[in-house]
């Protein structure tokens, strides 16, 4: 009987000891492993010793073409004690809907975090690259690296039981690519935000369960560390790419036209009587919503309550469910501000493709439903639309029928629909100018004068502005004629052309007319009219032709 108690003893002795022991050293011993860095600088490195520390060598010391961010690693320095009580506020409230689902399955009473907090420690960037991109996009690599000391507990309880998990000392190290594009003009300037890894990530922590570091276990720590490498590579590495949207639809700086609406003002019954002596003198100003183009204004009806002006204007359309046609009826004045006498909107969701529709609009002072002042009789304005939509090539074969036959109709009995020509001037480079580079574009259509933005005391100007012409029938003999002049600041001297170009619009007639497609026209893509340099154009792509002699001149003028 007393050898029997002995093996038992033994064979259940044993196990229990070591794994005592085991639990005793995980909890007490392993953490002793980490121990402060010791601070060396470099010149007192033995050559061995610096080679095993090239790896951590910032990429800003090792290779020229990463730069020094010093200043945004203070600037989130700084921030991170409020950046980590934002994160972690975010963290609890996205997790929150997470861990009520298991609530009351498994045996499982409640979740909650015991702690969650990112550290003192923040990100920082030890390098970031730039890439110079002839497309509206911005390429940067980042190099970032993450020694933080967080410690994220989570307590579950199961069956009355406490089971407790540990997440602390994070350690991340990864090569982002990051890439902004499509550049628009509305905050934060960007459309879409797309990023995918170069590098495999180094990814490190401790993950502790009752108390004891399960990644302290031989060979496990290795093993997971690896797997979660791997699954990271392959979700994110490039050339896969994970696009963020940043702007949508409705900011209408990322959709092309799709259409033209044209308006007729019509007339205007019983308004408000504005001046002392006499009556009130009205026009309309109108313009479409998300757009930054001037507003368009009919004539002005001198001493008249009921108008007819029977006047028709063109807009170009991006997003017909969204944007909305805004009318304001003012009372025009000779010295002071123009009186309001009212306003009204119309949805272009309400309109029917290529169906004209008429509206009488009863005017109001504003578009708050609560403003006392609406309920003033103000007059009335009648206004007729039409949307006409681009046909894709696809659907022209099918004009004569379906949605498309008042517009087919149109267009036989010699009336066109029009479309709309786009043109991007983009830059500039090596302007002719030594004391007067204030460099401006000029794009002259058809008569019609368009000019850019004034880039002061600089030869290499970056514009990137859009300029828009309404077409009645297809270009095919016209031509383009772009200006770069330079503004002279100061005394009333003349302007001066640096470079003149003129295309003719028979090379890209497929681009222009939008009728039948809606195409972008980009001065950067022309043939031979990429970027201007005197006597001739700049370096060009391998699609581009160089410019003909008569086409190129070089000139001053005093226009």
């Amino acid at each position: 009987m007393g050898l029997v108690g002995g093996v038992l003893g033994f064979f259940i002795g044993l196990p229990i000891g070591l794994a005592a022991a085991y639990f005793v050293y995980l909890r007490y011993f392993a953490a002793r492993r980490l121990q402060d860095p010791v601070i060396r600088p470099l010149r007192d490195l033995d050559s061995e010793t610096l080679q095993t520390t090239i790896p951590d060598i910032p990429l800003w010391v090792k290779s020229p073409d990463y730069e020094r961010i010093d200043w945004m690693n203070r600037f989130i320095f700084d921030m991170w004690p409020f950046l980590d009580k934002a994160i972690c506020n975010n963290i609890k409230r996205a997790t929150r809907p997470i861990f009520d689902q298991y609530v009351g399955k498994y045996g499982i009473e409640s979740i909650e975090y015991g702690q969650l907090t990112l550290g003192s420690l923040p990100p920082t960037f030890q390098g970031i690259k730039v890439y110079e991109m002839l497309e509206k996009e911005l390429v940067i690599e980042p190099v970032i690296r993450w020694a933080s000391i967080m410690n994220v507990i989570v307590n579950v309880k199961v069956h009355s039981f406490k089971v407790s998990a540990q997440l602390e000392d994070l350690h991340i190290m990864l090569t982002p690519r990051v890439t902004l594009k499509p550049l628009v003009p509305s905050f934060p300037c960007f459309s879409n935000l797309c990023v995918s890894l170069m590098e495999k990530p180094s990814i490190d922590f401790r993950f502790k369960l009752f108390g004891g570091d399960v990644m302290a276990i031989p060979g496990l720590y290795q093993y997971v560390q690896d797997q979660i490498c791997k699954q990271i590579s392959i979700l994110y590495h490039w050339p896969k790419v994970i696009q963020i949207p940043i702007l949508d639809g409705a900011s209408g700086a990322t959709k092309k036209p799709v259409g033209i609406l044209h308006v007729k003002v019509i007339r205007a019954m019983n308004l408000l009587k504005m001046d002392l002596l006499g009556k009130s003198d009205p026009y309309v100003k109108m313009r479409l919503s998300g757009e930054r183009l001037p507003s368009k204004k009919t004539t002005v009806k001198m001493s008249n309550l009921n108008p007819e002006w029977n006047e028709h204007f063109k807009f170009i359309v991006k997003d017909p469910g969204t944007q909305v046609l805004e009318l304001h009826m003012f009372d025009w004045e000779k010295v002071k501000m123009h009186d309001k006498l009212g306003m009204q909107v119309i949805p272009l969701r309400l309109l029917t493709p290529y169906e004209s529709k008429l509206f009488t609009l009863d005017l109001v002072r504003s578009m708050n439903p609560n403003d006392p002042h609406n309920k003033k009789n103000r007059g009335k304005l009648v206004v007729e639309l039409t949307f006409d939509p681009f046909r894709d090539d696809s659907r022209t074969s099918a004009a004569s029928d379906g949605e498309g036959s008042a517009s087919a109709r149109r267009e036989a009995d010699g009336e066109s629909s029009g479309g709309v020509l786009l043109v991007s001037v983009e830059n500039a480079e090596d302007v002719e100018g030594k004391r007067h580079t204030n460099p401006y574009a000029e794009v002259l259509f058809r008569g019609e004068r368009k000019k850019t933005k004034v880039i002061r005391k600089t030869r290499d100007p970056r514009w990137s502005e859009e300029f828009q012409f309404m077409l009645d029938e297809p270009p095919v003999e016209d031509r383009i004629h772009i200006e770069v002049k330079s503004k002279r600041r100061g005394l009333p001297f003349p302007n001066k052309a640096s470079v003149a170009c003129s295309l003719h619009c028979l090379q890209v007639a497929a681009a222009l007319y939008c009728c039948h497609n809606s195409r972008s026209l980009n001065l950067s893509g022309i043939p031979g009219a990429c970027e201007y340099k005197p006597g001739g154009c700049g370096e060009q792509r391998p699609d581009q032709r160089e410019v003909p002699p008569d086409q190129l001149e070089e000139r001053d003028d005093t226009s």
